[in-house]
């Protein structure tokens, strides 16, 4: 144990006083091992869930999905399992990798993702590993694009601009009551893509 925590230490002083209090501490119950000493200083001081240690693995595990490298998202993925992680945490950001960078590049993996949440919530760890491990690979081997992501941003940013957010909605685009509809312009210059062949229309919409 003694070369454990040198090694752990790595030559800091005050990260081996911390180490050996926490060992001391945990190494009074009855029925310890060494196997959860270390694995208690593993979530302690390696992976703080309170501090940068925590968001440092999930930028590298987005990171790795975005950058289609499945064996790298599956280290970080098993890194935060064997540090404790709130598996429903994981879930909630591979819903977001899968909205903001698989995007519509490939609409099944949103479902996905969200089907992997509900499997965290209902049977919980450490059986759900699987199910995020899935979705893990799934992401990282899919195509990416962000265009929804920036087209959205991109309509977000207008709106700050003056006057746009007050802009009126064109009389063909309005919520009509159906008695009105064939008095007034709306009926003439709606079109509706069913109409259309091929499903498929121009128009004007602002």
């Amino acid at each position: 144990m003694i070369d454990y925590l040198s090694a752990f230490a790595a030559g800091d002083a005050r990260t081996a006083l911390n180490l050996l209090e926490l060992a001391m501490s945990i190494s009074t119950r009855t029925d310890i091992t060494k196997e959860d000493i270390k694995k208690s200083m593993t979530q302690t001081l390696v992976y703080d869930r309170g501090g940068d240690a925590r968001f440092d693995t999930m930028s590298a595990f987005h990171r790795s999905i975005r950058g289609s490298n499945p064996d790298a998202a599956l280290y970080y993925l098993a890194r935060m399992f064997e540090c404790g992680e709130d598996p429903l945490w994981i879930a909630r950001h591979l819903i977001l990798i899968a909205s903001d960078d698989i995007g519509i590049a490939d609409n099944s993996l949103l479902p996905l993702a969200t089907a992997a949440y509900s499997a965290a919530e209902k049977i919980g760890m450490p059986e759900c590993r699987i199910s995020l491990a899935h979705v893990t690979v799934a992401l990282a081997r899919a195509k990416k694009s962000t265009s929804v992501f920036l087209g959205l941003a991109s309509a977000l940013a207008v709106l700050k601009e003056p006057g746009v957010s007050s802009l009126a909605v064109p009389m063909h685009l309005r919520n009509v009551p159906a008695e009105l509809i064939k008095e007034l312009e709306h009926d003439k210059t709606s079109k509706n893509d069913p109409d259309y062949k091929q499903g498929r229309v121009e128009q004007e919409v602002r």
